[in-house]
């Protein structure tokens, strides 16, 4: 498969067209960052970030680990949360200042966000890609196992999906969706919505 602006642009517009979770997406995509940003955000706020990373499955993700996640994330202090959410902004704004401008920074530029998030209860690496993408969705995109699949079909992953994502597995992944988006001259957002659309694809096939 080869992710042309057609491709890409059209999946995307299909996804925007009928995936029942794409419109409060696009509302907290506009709002949360700002408000992470601020630390102008309460306890629903983040806990949303984690049922969504679930949800969005619509049942398709194996019901008792979600609800053992969703629990875990309830046993954190707000203030860890708020701790956690602040570094990992920290850690990308510090990134950003140390680089000339926004295209030279890297896709290591995760590692330390996500130690910062993943410190927290319920939170994994995949979970926590999810805040980076509520955080900065100019810089990060979800991962998850069904877009990951995606892009291992069409040969731009050369492993399948981990056990146990890692940070490192996170950064090759962002790395592919980061040169499809340059290559097709899009957001990182509709290079996800892309990925998800032509899953669903691919398991009715």
């Amino acid at each position: 498969m080869e992710f042309t602006r057609e491709l890409v642009r059209s999946e995307a517009a299909d996804y925007r067209a009928e995936n029942p979770f794409y419109p409060v997406e696009q509302e907290q995509l506009e709002t949360l960052p700002q408000a992470f940003e601020t630390a102008a955000f309460g306890w629903r706020d983040a806990a949303w970030v984690v049922r969504w990373y679930y949800r969005r499955f619509l049942g398709s993700y194996p019901d008792a680990e979600r609800r053992a996640a969703e629990e875990r994330f309830q046993e954190n202090e707000f203030d860890a949360v708020r701790t956690a959410i602040a570094d990992a902004g920290a850690a990308i704004t510090r990134l950003e200042q140390d680089a000339v401008d926004a295209t030279t920074v890297t896709v290591r530029d995760a590692a330390a966000a996500i130690d910062a998030l993943t410190a927290l209860n319920g939170v994994d690496v995949p979970v926590a890609t999810a805040f980076l993408m509520f955080l900065a969705p100019q810089r990060f995109t979800v991962l998850g196992p069904r877009e990951w699949a995606v892009l291992h079909d069409a040969g731009e992953l050369a492993e399948p999906y981990p056990t146990a994502p890692t940070a490192s597995d996170y950064e090759t992944y962002l790395d592919r969706c980061r040169s499809i988006a340059a290559t097709v001259d899009c957001e990182l957002w509709t290079v996800h919505r892309a990925l998800w659309r032509l899953s669903a694809t691919t398991a009715d096939q």
